[in-house]
């Protein structure tokens, strides 16, 4: 049985599904969604060509999708071109 979402929740999965850093677990974590309840929604919600894309790129070896085969030193993800966050004001360039 498929979960429902609504727009900007399917738009935040799909966004964290396309990032080769956020783990399933951690989509599974926020959204209470499977692996493979994830793939029906990037299968749903994806063009054809799209979805045979991020699939490719899933199981590339590039993207760390799964927390067993990523790096132990990789706890976070942050740019290093991000700059500090101060008392609510985002620093710009």
């Amino acid at each position: 049985m498929a979960k429902e979402f609504n727009l900007i929740q399917t738009d935040r999965i799909i966004e964290m599904a396309w990032e080769d850093r956020t783990p399933f677990e951690a989509i599974e974590f926020q959204f209470g969604i499977t692996e493979a309840e994830l793939i029906e929604v990037m299968r749903r919600e994806l063009k054809q060509s799209s979805f045979r894309l991020w699939r490719k790129r899933v199981n590339s070896g590039v993207s760390q999708k799964h927390l067993m085969k990523r790096n132990p030193e990789i706890e976070r993800f942050k740019c290093t071109r991000q700059r500090t966050i101060s008392h609510n004001k985002i620093s710009k360039r």
